[in-house]
């Protein structure tokens, strides 16, 4: 009976604390948050402009235009808090907008981790979302909470495979029985594709280009596998040589070249983390194959690219940059079912 008088002053956050974006959702609404993961900050004060507002796409609007008082933090790095105080602040101002009217109790909340994560950095997650304002914390593997979005039946005697590529990390996990049977978790996502796209350009036309303009390459103009037309871009940067402004035309099969090391490193851990499974296993999961969520899951001819490389059936989950909240929203509904995969502060 408390817990359902509670439940009016009190709600329960998903968060998908990610590298490049932050997802946050509800028991009651679902996802009502999806913002990057940017803090914009005075840097003589260090104090968050906008009255702490300067936040998400806010601040992700300002990057690479403002002046030299003002600088645009990430304040995550490969999946986990570099800069503690900025993403208490951020987290601050995103639990505020997406806690429903009314509810006055701190929300209790399910946060994505990866698989890489050490003992300190669960530690940083903890203290930053207390903090912000938690009232309980839990953590989740994000290969588990994928697993769970993407509707696998990991509970039951079979392999469910998921590959999950975000903005900092790559998870990847083969399940059984509810249980992880083998898993790699490794530090290469969305912003080391973006930082391979910069490198090239800068190597191959001498060309500087900033980060965002790299991710805009990727997403408009980057593939993993042929496409059915390639094409050419036209690009923006800084001739490296002059110092001056300059454009250059960039081929589609240039941009999947860049790729081509990062995605390597990906096909790398899905290889190591099959070895790592039994043959019975490995038989289910040529039936069943493997799932790709992520952001990363956007990048066209990604699940050919990984079916020629594995030898696997590959699919993309229905709705990929949410299928990790998702996940976390089931859990946290079936929160009697899934105790076992929530790591709470106290288990310390």
């Amino acid at each position: 009976m408390l817990d359902r008088l509670l439940k009016h002053f009190r709600c329960d956050l998903a968060v998908d604390l990610g590298t490049t974006s932050t997802r946050i959702g509800t028991s009651e609404q679902g996802v009502v948050l999806d913002e990057p993961s940017a803090v914009a900050v005075d840097r003589q004060t260090g104090r968050v402009l906008s009255d702490g507002c300067a936040v998400g796409q806010l601040a992700r609007q300002m990057q690479g235009r403002t002046p030299d008082s003002i600088r645009v933090v990430c304040p995550l790095g490969n999946g986990v808090i570099t800069d503690f105080t900025l993403c208490e602040a951020m987290l601050r101002h995103f639990l505020r907008k997406a806690q429903p009217a009314g509810r006055h109790l701190r929300p209790r909340i399910l946060v994505g981790v990866p698989g890489c994560i050490t003992q300190v950095e669960k530690r940083a997650v903890f203290n930053s979302l207390f903090r912000a304002g938690a009232g309980q914390v839990w953590l989740m593997p994000q290969a588990k909470a994928a697993a769970i979005g993407a509707g696998l039946p990991i509970a039951e005697p079979l392999a469910s495979m998921v590959c999950d590529i975000g903005g900092g990390t790559a998870e990847v996990a083969v399940m059984s029985l509810a249980d992880t049977v083998a898993d790699r978790s490794i530090r290469t996502g969305g912003d080391r594709m973006d930082q391979a796209i910069a490198d090239y350009l800068r190597r191959h036309y001498s060309l500087s280009v900033g980060l965002p303009a790299a991710e805009r390459l990727r997403t408009e103009a980057g593939s993993a596998a042929p496409l059915p037309e390639e094409r050419t871009v036209e690009v923006s940067g800084l001739d490296t040589v002059s110092g001056l402004p300059r454009k250059a035309t960039v081929a589609t099969e240039e941009i999947r070249q860049a790729l081509a090391e990062p995605l390597e490193e990906i096909v790398e851990a899905v290889k190591r983390t099959l070895d790592g499974c039994g043959p019975d296993l490995a038989a289910d999961l040529l039936d069943r194959g493997m799932v790709l969520c992520g952001g990363g899951a956007l990048l066209p001819g990604i699940d050919r690219y990984m079916h020629e490389q594995t030898g696997l059936p590959v699919r993309r989950s229905a709705e990929p940059r949410t299928t990790v909240v998702q996940g976390l929203l089931v859990a946290l509904k079936q929160r009697d079912r899934w105790r076992r995969a929530m790591e709470s502060s106290e288990q310390e």
